[in-house]
């Protein structure tokens, strides 16, 4: 006669799925911040490159390797409200356009591979609510728009340590500079 042994799901087994999606919403949204590094940067014709008749100029002068602005199109034409003014001021300055292409490229490196997710996330927030007050009111609702949902999956990423599932978070945390700085963690 074969014995019946019931089991109980643990916190662990419980959770995994969980720390799946979390892994899983991390990357994708890394892969989001990583494209768009690459987009500006070699005007891959999806917001950089593409003119106004459809053509894209792949690798053209809209391209940040070829001179082009990764800020100054939005900071000109797409900011409105109370901050147009300030924003429109800092359209096409080199010192943006690095700041904002080396915050891309970190934040999307850091959520794609787990690694620095405190500094990923923040630098994440810092960026997308500075891009939502560029255009606020946003257009189709008075306070709300995926600027801000968008940040708000950045703080859960960073509230459920995310870069630990499928990610290299955990042996991040391990390295001796990490430790000894935990705002790298």
């Amino acid at each position: 006669m074969a014995t019946v042994v019931e089991t109980r799901p643990t916190a662990t087994t419980e959770a995994l799925p969980g720390k799946r999606i979390w892994g899983v919403t991390r990357i994708a949204l890394g892969l989001i911040f990583l494209w768009a590094f690459f987009d500006k940067l070699l005007a891959l014709g999806f917001a950089t490159g593409r003119a106004e008749d459809g053509t894209i100029d792949f690798f053209g002068e809209a391209a940040w390797i070829n001179g082009g602005s990764p800020t100054y199109g939005f900071l000109t034409y797409a900011t409105k409200g109370p901050f147009a003014e300030f924003f429109q001021g800092l359209a096409g300055q080199a010192w943006v356009d690095w700041l904002f292409m080396l915050g891309l490229l970190g934040i999307g490196v850091a959520l794609t591979f787990g690694v620095a997710m405190r500094l990923g996330t923040g630098a994440g927030i810092v960026l997308l609510m500075l891009m939502w007050l560029a255009v606020l009111p946003p257009t189709h609702n008075p306070i709300l728009d995926d600027h801000i949902i968008y940040s708000l999956v950045l703080a859960g990423l960073a509230a459920v340590k995310a870069g630990d599932y499928l990610g290299l978070g955990k042996k991040w945390a391990s390295l001796p500079i990490v430790e000894r700085y935990p705002i790298l963690r």
